[in-house]
């Protein structure tokens, strides 16, 4: 590696990745909203979570003049803006102005609380339709934060496509609050609403809820959904040993995304044969550790990794079995014995790695189920 190399690259990068920038008032992005020219994509819509006291700091800052962080849009080919980060913000403004929409539903007007430097915020709205109401803010408020400004940068249309998700999943990790697969489901949504959809029904299909048994958080953070992404992206899409996890799946949901009809539909065919074979067997424990005379706790993600893959990749000669009754009965012995199997135990436990877990286990799960 050279530092002519580095240039290199470094400048072909800069040309994938075409951006401008100004600074636009509140009102004026309220307008756009409401004219369809600034969108924000309805599986985006989902991860609007401040708390009504997050949004009234922040209808503060703007009051009291401080600086706001920029927003970036994508701007597509018909000139439309694609709102890529600064969700909570965008979204606050234009609740608090009365315009904002979730799944086409105005919602309820959001009314502010006091707070150490503006305690006669609390119970003040932008407006309530009754006439002289003292808890809805006057006209000169109204335009003062109309008119207060907010840097919007914008990855223009001439920018290479991939840098528009790159961008949103750069921006959307790290600090922020979303999960790895909340921001995933987001770029799928770009990429391929279809198969966004594809893995939005498949997480819901009640045999595969039953089987995972995940916990009330676990579903709010989209974990169903990315437990239907790596069944897939295990059986379509090979794991380069040493690859973060995160970086493999979202790499692999780029991939996926292309999937044709024909393709999906196999697909749905195995996952759907996977998880109702689990289910009639195992009631809801496949993946819960065997302690030799139960299952117990929570449902294990590397145990469904291995299950279920290794499952699904050995479908034909499952199916092969005799009558349901004999497949239930191998599949209840291989999956106690697995909680002491040798390889298993080095590589799912507590303190190992995911590359080294994955790198080990995705092989081994293949053998450890072929009948």
């Amino acid at each position: 590696m050279s530092v002519q190399n580095l240039q290199a690259e470094l400048e072909k990068a800069k040309r994938q990745v075409v951006t401008d920038g100004y600074e636009m008032s509140l009102g004026e992005i309220a307008s756009l909203y409401k004219n369809d020219e600034l969108i924000i994509a309805p599986a985006y819509q989902r991860l609007i979570r401040w708390e009504d006291s997050q949004k009234t700091r922040f209808v503060e800052s703007i009051l009291l003049g401080l600086p706001v962080p920029p927003v970036f849009v994508f701007q597509r080919e018909d000139g439309v803006w694609e709102l890529i980060d600064g969700l909570q913000r965008i979204s606050t403004a234009l609740h608090l102005m009365g315009v904002l929409q979730v799944n086409g539903k105005l919602m309820d007007p959001l009314v502010l609380s006091g707070t150490n430097f503006l305690p006669s915020l609390d119970g003040m709205k932008w407006t309530s339709g009754q006439v002289g109401d003292a808890n809805v803010f006057n006209t000169p408020l109204q335009l003062e934060i109309k008119r207060a400004r907010i840097r919007v940068e914008i990855l223009r249309k001439e920018s290479d496509q991939d840098a528009k998700y790159e961008l949103f999943q750069r921006l959307n990790t790290g600090g922020s609050k979303l999960s790895d697969q909340e921001v995933r489901n987001s770029v799928l949504v770009m990429l391929n609403e279809n198969f966004f959809n594809w893995i939005r029904d498949h997480s819901a299909k009640q045999e595969f809820k039953d089987t995972i048994q995940l916990t009330p958080t676990q579903q709010e953070l989209a974990q169903d959904n990315e437990m239907v992404l790596r069944f897939v992206a295990y059986r379509r899409e090979a794991y380069t040993k040493g690859l973060d996890v995160n970086e493999y799946l979202d790499h692999a949901a780029r991939k996926l995304s292309a999937l044709t009809a024909n393709e999906l539909a196999d697909e749905s065919i195995t996952f759907d044969w996977t998880f109702e074979l689990l289910w009639k067997t195992f009631n809801g424990e496949a993946f819960k550790r065997w302690d030799g005379n139960r299952h117990t706790g929570r449902s294990m993600l590397a145990a469904f990794d291995v299950i279920a893959y290794g499952v699904a990749e050995n479908r034909q000669n499952i199916m092969a079995m005799l009558n349901d009754a004999q497949r239930q009965s191998w599949l209840v012995d291989k999956v106690r014995s697995l909680w002491t199997n040798e390889i298993y135990s080095n590589y799912s436990g507590q303190g190992v790695r995911g590359t080294t877990r994955m790198a080990n286990l995705l092989p081994f799960a293949v053998e450890y189920f072929k009948p």
